[in-house]
């Protein structure tokens, strides 16, 4: 499986920056979902790596090969990027099969590929099997009801899935079984059966070797020291093995006579699945593909795509808005705004260690609580006032110099502003109408949100603490006081709204539990992970602890 580089890639239409200078990598065997809200330019970037969208400049490369580079003009279409794309619409053929809609796509492979002694292979396999009389009756016995009656689809399957054979295959063995496997002499008769198949396969192999073929242990045909590989067509011994294969990972095997509109919608996504894996693809794209499913088949789907993406040791990229989907999937997000890359780390990370105002706010659920404080450093401590008038000092979990972090801000602003400038110079620069603009975060109050856009100038002692709501507890020796504004219990967890002064906090309380809306309530900011933003960048400072003076 591949890795996959992009650098500087950037789409643009007109003067409209899908994709605004993207760097990434994605390592081999990730799952890697990129997410951001509409419009942000993750189907673009998805697009782009498959092939189905030309960047407007940089290069990407899968498994070391170049697949797009502006400067050189290289560009391989899709259908030689070896990868498998499921969109949100299964578009599978309502007249067709479920085994046909695999199929489909595997009957139009011509490429060139090694030539294999089929027949014999085949026979030396089935020769294989009909030694393990055991489990042949194993796997025709699991296809016999309560009443005693045998289910032949289901026979034939189970050998197939036992195996890991073609139904080719399977029925040749059905068929020899069928009326002695029950029989006293079943494992003899299998056994001289199993011979007949082996001289059959020997007999093949020499008739290659009079043609002047060697036949190595791969049943691959070798000329002159080298494997021969031709232009060709898979055959249908090959399309049943994969059809086959990719049935027992999605769990459809059964559902391989019917057509699409007999089939539930998880079903159905199943089958889009397998019909991607089919072809054995070096990476697999994912489109939003859980948005048309109910939420509670779209959270057993969720465990199934990472089932899948353990059991198929894959390359994984997965298109989504849902900020859970992606926490609850990805081994990394990749977090994009505007076209522009927010973040890209584990998703714990994204969520505990967020690099700005516009990471923390769209990841969790419910959302991260944000206070405008003005604050002063006094050696290790950040002095600072809460709810504009409680005592509280911020306590980093390592020294941070605000002053420093300051400085090196404006030395940054400078940087850009000059690049920008620099740039805007060059004639073929086309400016960004959509141009990046400071993310506008929101303050709860009693009479609404607060909107930080207002604020026309900021001031240098201006920051935001950032408290997840998890970290508002509800105790009787809490020190700050509050109100119960709201309380949403929900069996497993209580979301509970509270009132401090004109401003509303959201509290998560785990387990059963529910309050009265007004009551009085004390509560304490507990926790290592409280956030601390720069008010003017909107950049991390610093995680942290606050204690309440």
């Amino acid at each position: 499986m591949p890795e996959i580089i992009l650098t500087n890639v950037t789409k643009r239409y007109g003067d409209f920056y899908a994709v605004d200078n993207l760097n990434l990598k994605i390592d081999d065997r990730s799952f890697i979902t990129l997410l951001g809200p509409s419009g942000c330019g993750k189907t673009t970037t998805l697009r782009m790596i498959a092939g189905l969208e030309t960047p407007t400049s940089g290069k990407i490369t899968i498994n070391g090969e170049t697949v797009f580079d502006s400067e050189t003009g290289v560009n391989i279409p899709a259908s030689k990027r070896h990868v498998g794309f499921l969109f949100q619409n299964y578009a599978l053929w309502p007249h067709m099969t479920v085994y046909k809609n695999i199929t489909f796509g595997l009957q139009n492979v011509k490429e060139e590929m090694k030539v294999y002694a089929e027949n014999a292979k085949t026979d030396a396999r089935i020769a294989e099997v009909l030694k393990q009389s055991d489990k042949i009756k194993a796997a025709i016995l699991s296809a016999i009801d309560k009443k005693g009656n045998l289910n032949l689809d289901k026979a034939l399957l189970a050998i197939v899935d036992t195996f890991k054979i073609s139904m080719i295959s399977a029925k040749k063995i059905y068929e020899f079984a069928k009326n002695i496997y029950n029989g006293d002499e079943f494992h003899e008769k299998a056994l001289v059966e199993s011979t007949k198949y082996e001289e059959l396969s020997d007999k093949e192999i020499q008739d290659y070797e009079t043609k002047g073929y060697e036949v190595n242990d791969a049943y691959e045909l070798v000329k002159d020291g080298e494997v021969v590989v031709k232009d060709r067509k898979l055959t249908k011994e090959e399309i049943d093995l994969k059809v086959r294969h990719v049935a027992r990972v999605v769990k459809i095997g059964e559902f391989m006579d019917r057509y699409p509109s007999e089939l539930s919608g998880g079903q159905q996504q199943r089958v889009a699945i397998a019909r991607t894996l089919a072809p054995g693809p070096k990476v697999l794209f994912m489109d939003e593909p859980l948005s048309n499913l109910d939420a509670k088949l779209r959270l057993e789907m969720r465990g199934e795509l990472k089932r899948l993406h353990l059991d198929t040791n894959s390359t994984f990229v997965y298109v989504t808005h849902d900020q859970l989907e992606a926490m609850t999937l990805a081994t990394k997000i990749c977090l994009i705004n505007n076209g522009v890359l927010q973040q890209y780390d584990a998703p714990l990370d994204v969520y505990k260690k967020p690099n700005n105002l516009f990471v923390a706010d769209f990841v969790g659920n419910p959302a991260i609580n944000f206070l405008e404080v003005k604050a002063t450093q006094v050696g290790q401590e950040i002095k600072m006032k809460l709810f504009d008038e409680v005592d509280a000092t911020f306590i980093p979990n390592t020294y941070v110099d605000l002053e420093k972090i300051k400085e090196e801000n404006r030395i940054i602003d400078k940087e850009e502003k000059e690049k920008a400038e620099e740039l805007s110079k060059d004639k073929k620069y086309i400016e960004k109408v959509n141009s990046d603009k400071m993310f506008n975060f929101h303050i709860n109050t009693v009479s609404g949100e607060e909107d930080s856009n207002d604020e026309i100038e900021i001031s240098d002692d201006e920051y935001v603490i950032g408290i997840r709501p998890e970290f508002l507890r509800i105790d009787s020796e809490g020190k700050l006081e509050s109100e119960i504004y709201n309380a949403l219990p929900a069996g497993m967890e209580t979301t509970v709204k509270l009132r401090i002064g004109k401003y509303i906090l959201t509290s998560v309380i785990f387990g059963g539990v529910d309050y009265k809306i007004g009551a009085k309530a004390h509560i304490d900011i507990v926790g290592k992970e409280i956030a601390l933003f720069d008010r003017k960048s909107q950049k991390l400072i610093s995680l942290g602890r606050i204690k309440i003076d």
